[in-house]
């Protein structure tokens, strides 16, 4: 059990020191709906003093070398490592997270990913000659850094690893459901020995510390990753600006079942991703498109898998599915499943009850729903919990149809009788990632969405390369 913790400081310029702005931000764990802390709502106060050091400390990080930022950067990493459990143990409490899954990938995946960058910093070419020029990639300045609750430390490597790696200072505003494994790691990061200013961290609301941040005059690239309408928010906040701007946004993405594919394994699969991490993952595939002569036996199958998901103490290792982050979040999920069934879908397992066991916490009854069309709700708007939406077909052509019909494109699956027809289908879709027949995610691939679902690419050498701009000198 944490104790309960009292915070009034914000990491700025090498140091923690007081907030400058009034209020708090109390800090729940999900699934006791006990308070685990508080933190500064920091506002306008905090971010400038933030940005100002960043700017002050932007020309002499840019002009390092790599191979001087590699040594801090392997040194952030260790950190990474030997804080696993302290990582793991942070993010159930304050995600309500099952505790296997927190440690396999909300606290091994942000070390993957930090360890993928150590050797592409090692290995980017920052100087590459082009007839009579030189190229030189160099740090594309202050970088303002907006992360969201559900993965809440991979996104915060995905960003401010990449953005040191680069040359840039960061200011980082961490969702205010998770802000203690942010606060985590900024101690690792001053623990590696970065200078004061490269990296800074100012806890608040995105309305308020978030606003004033892709507002800064002193800004000059925001990567944000939340919701689409913020996003759109972001970009007409940061485009007034002439900021760059990086958006990995919302997702409804759909999985593919082809005739002659392993349908048992699919749906198996499916029902895995969708309920993984209470289904708060914009990633997910959340439609599942089946065809007509196949459907009925692939919601039989549906069911008889996500029986087997009951929610439970995410301290409990045997759990596999925990709460939601918050209240608010519950409500916005049993509506969605109550709108989805007053438009006609059918209830296969689920629903929108309360869950009376366990007796306290936001938790939300896994769901599968069948006969669902596409133009209701839950087929084109993004639920964020974890409700299955099983579609039928007829054809390839009309499941391409459907795939498509959605203001997204961020991911998607396609599961056939082998890896080349898979592909042939994948690339009727239009969205930023396929996994084909179960494809494993990739950290060094980009990650990013078409359409709605986000601008520009995060992770492997197209993260990096989001964070440089290009200098050519002519001889």
């Amino acid at each position: 059990m944490r104790q309960y913790a009292e915070y009034s400081d914000q990491y700025i310029d090498g140091e923690w020191r007081p907030s400058g702005d009034a209020g708090s931000i109390t800090v729940l764990n999900p699934a006791t709906e006990q308070v685990l802390a508080t933190v500064p709502a920091g506002g306008t106060t905090d971010v400038d003093t933030a940005v100002t050091a960043a700017r002050r400390a932007a020309r002499a990080w840019g002009t390092t070398t790599p191979e001087e930022r590699l040594v801090l950067l392997t040194r952030l990493r260790d950190g990474i490592a030997a804080a696993q459990n302290e990582i793991t143990e942070t993010v159930v409490a304050e995600l309500g997270s099952p505790v296997g899954f927190a440690g396999a990938v909300h606290a091994g995946l942000p070390l993957a990913v930090a360890t993928s960058y150590l050797t592409l910093l090692a290995e980017h070419p920052f100087e590459e000659r082009i007839g009579n020029s030189v190229v030189h990639a160099e740090p594309a300045g202050v970088v303002a850094a907006i992360t969201p609750w559900n993965y809440p430390l991979h996104q915060i490597v995905a960003k401010t690893v990449p953005a040191l790696a680069a040359g840039c200072p960061v200011v980082l505003k961490p969702a205010e459901d998770t802000p203690l494994v942010a606060r985590l790691f900024a101690r690792l990061v001053h623990a590696a020995g970065f200078p004061a200013g490269v990296f800074n961290l100012v806890t608040g609301t995105g309305a308020v510390a978030g606003a004033a941040l892709v507002g800064h005059r002193d800004v000059d690239l925001v990567s944000f990753t939340g919701s689409t309408a913020v996003g759109r928010q972001v970009a007409e906040t940061a485009g007034r600006g002439l900021k760059r701007v990086s958006l990995e946004l919302g997702g409804k993405s759909a999985n593919v079942v082809l005739p002659g594919a392993d349908l048992a394994r699919a749906v198996k699969a499916n029902v895995a991703n969708v309920f993984a991490n209470s289904g708060q993952t914009c990633n997910a595939l959340t439609r599942l498109l089946v065809h007509e002569d196949q459907y009925e036996e692939a919601v039989a199958r549906a069911e008889e898998v996500a029986a087997q998901y009951r929610p439970g103490d995410p301290t409990d290792p045997q759990t596999r599915i925990g709460p939601l982050v918050n209240a608010r979040q519950l409500a916005q999920v049993r509506g969605y499943i109550d709108g989805a069934l007053a438009e006609g879908a059918r209830l296969v397992v689920g629903g929108s009850e309360p869950v009376t066991e366990p007796a306290t916490g936001y938790y939300v009854r896994p769901t599968v729903l069948a006969d669902v069309t596409p133009e209701m709700t839950v087929a084109q708007e993004e639920v964020f919990g974890p409700v299955l939406a099983i579609l039928r077909y007829r054809d390839e052509d009309h499941a391409a149809e459907l795939a498509n019909g959605t203001p997204y494109g961020l991911a998607g699956g396609v599961w056939a009788r082998d890896t080349d027809t898979a592909a042939a289908f994948a690339r009727r879709l239009d969205t930023g990632q396929v996994d084909l027949n179960g494809g494993r995610f990739n950290p060094l691939a980009p990650f990013g969405g078409y359409k709605s679902s986000g601008l520009g690419r995060e992770l492997g050498r197209h993260g990096l390369e989001e964070f440089l701009q290009y200098k050519s000198l002519q001889y």
